[in-house]
């Protein structure tokens, strides 16, 4: 066995020698020559990471680094309730439960290949090829459902395929990611953050979260891809609200507009009604100076969850719901062109839907607009955010103010695990594929966290395969 090297040096390594002890069978340990060759000079190392099933036996990590260049055939032993891998290095990691490998491997040797996934499956499988697994360019994850359909049964894969197995719930698969620059698993902010606003600017990813009544108003958090998240102050710090509002700071998001940025967010007025705000900044980490008064404000009715999106013509838009199902009315969201600085409103307000399907009920709330290949893509959600019901839906159309035309089911709802998902921005991810970073209710239900998954467009829509996900993701 060759070396085993780890980021965390020679404290760590002895733990990653125990990795897999009391599951039958030895995990990537520490060679027997490790110490003694240990500040050898190595030519080249793969970073392997381990689904979230993995067994790790007292090791701090879910990855390990190795010398050269290490793979994976794709097959899973199982052996008792557990199962095994065995790599090219010898190295033999054991996950729990039957059929459970999942593992990356990115490396630094020379020719190391772009992004793609063999998928290996079990024994029951009804081949559609001589082999027994596909290899696949990009990103390919299943949610481990499978549906029974006569004698046979049959898992959806992230990319549309329909794997067929004998027999009822005979499907086994496994996953391994090569390039794909490792794995992740939801939440990637584990803390409460509803109604994530996010962009991408400066090299880096900007969040900011709905923060209610606290003293400092919508925490910004940063990030390289998506996953891990750092803090970096808030839009407005302790003592520095705006004036007008009192509380319920909600749903903010920060945008460029022209040479500076723009934070638009919904706040209750000191007169009791919610309205939409905006604040500016030359940077989108702040400080940032508050209009002085609501851009938006009806005082018959709240309005609230703004977002902005410029069109392909170069016209900027605002986009907002009208609060009606806090009186019992329709809630249509509507958009209205903005002066060039994204200060005021201009041009005459457009509804563009209201809440008209039943799965939506008394809401839609939330949008989120894209512009993509001729048409405009509207993402918002429906339905009561604090129960199972609330689910995001999409709608689209060839003109940025409509009419649009829904798609005719939500593409993301409720699932075991994951209560309630919503409230999505839509960005673009570190591989150049689109992502919906978006919150759902946490298992005890005591806080929405930040959930990040795949968005996969076909035949002119954006569907959300395998979401909201529970188990290891290849990283966005």
């Amino acid at each position: 066995m060759k070396t085993h090297r780890l980021v965390a040096a020679l404290t760590v390594m002895s733990a990653a020698a125990v990795s897999g002890v009391g599951c039958g069978g030895e995990a990537g340990g520490v060679a027997e020559d490790s110490l003694s060759t240990a500040s050898a000079p190595l030519a080249c190392t793969t970073r392997i990471v381990y689904g979230d099933a993995w067994i790790h036996g007292g090791h701090p990590n879910q990855f390990d680094i190795a010398d050269g260049e290490v793979t994976w055939d794709g097959t899973c032993v199982n052996e008792g309730s557990n199962s095994y891998a065995v790599l090219s290095n010898g190295w033999k990691p054991y996950f729990t439960g039957n059929n459970a490998c999942v593992m990356s491997f990115d490396s630094d040797c020379a020719g190391a290949p772009a992004c793609s996934t063999r998928v290996t499956y079990g024994p029951k499988w009804i081949h559609a090829n001589p082999g027994t697994y596909d290899d696949v360019g990009g990103r390919v994850f299943w949610n481990r459902s499978c549906v029974n359909e006569g004698s046979n049964s049959y898992a959806t894969l992230s990319n549309g395929w329909k794997p067929y197995f004998t027999g009822a719930n005979g499907c086994a698969m496994t996953f391994r990611y090569t390039g794909c620059g490792g794995l992740y698993q939801n939440p990637v902010f584990p803390n409460d953050c509803a109604d994530p606003g996010v962009i991408f600017d400066g090299g880096k990813y900007i969040a900011v979260c709905t923060s209610g009544g606290a003293a400092a108003a919508f925490p910004i958090r940063t990030s390289s891809d998506l996953v891990t998240w750092t803090s970096a102050g808030f839009i407005f710090p302790a003592g520095q609200r705006p004036s007008w509002a009192s509380t319920d700071f909600w749903a903010p998001e920060i945008h460029r507009v022209g040479s500076r940025y723009i934070a638009y967010y919904t706040a209750r007025h000191t007169n009791g009604v919610l309205s939409i705000g905006a604040a500016t900044a030359a940077s989108p980490l702040g400080p940032f100076t508050d209009l002085g008064r609501p851009l938006v404000h009806d005082t018959k009715m709240g309005m609230i969850d703004a977002t902005f999106f410029t069109d392909t013509a170069g016209t900027k838009y605002l986009v907002w719901k009208a609060d009606g199902n806090a009186v019992g009315q329709k809630t249509p969201i509507y958009a209205q062109a903005l002066s060039a600085d994204g200060l005021s409103l201009v041009g005459t307000r457009q509804t563009l839907i209201t809440n008209d399907r039943t799965w939506e009920g008394g809401v839609v709330e939330a949008p989120w607009v894209v512009a993509k290949d001729g048409y405009y893509y509207l993402f918002y959600s429906g339905n009561a955010y604090y129960n199972g019901t609330y689910a995001i839906g999409v709608a689209r159309a060839t003109s940025p103010l409509g009419p649009y035309t829904k798609a005719s089911a939500p593409i993301l709802k409720t699932v075991p695990g994951w209560e309630g998902p919503g409230h999505g921005s839509v960005v673009t991810s570190p591989s150049g594929t689109s992502v919906m970073v978006y919150h759902a209710w946490n298992s005890a239900h005591t806080a929405r966290v930040m959930l990040v998954d795949a968005i996969v467009w076909s035949n002119g829509w954006p569907t959300m395969p395998s979401a909201p996900s529970l188990n290891s993701r290849p990283m966005p």
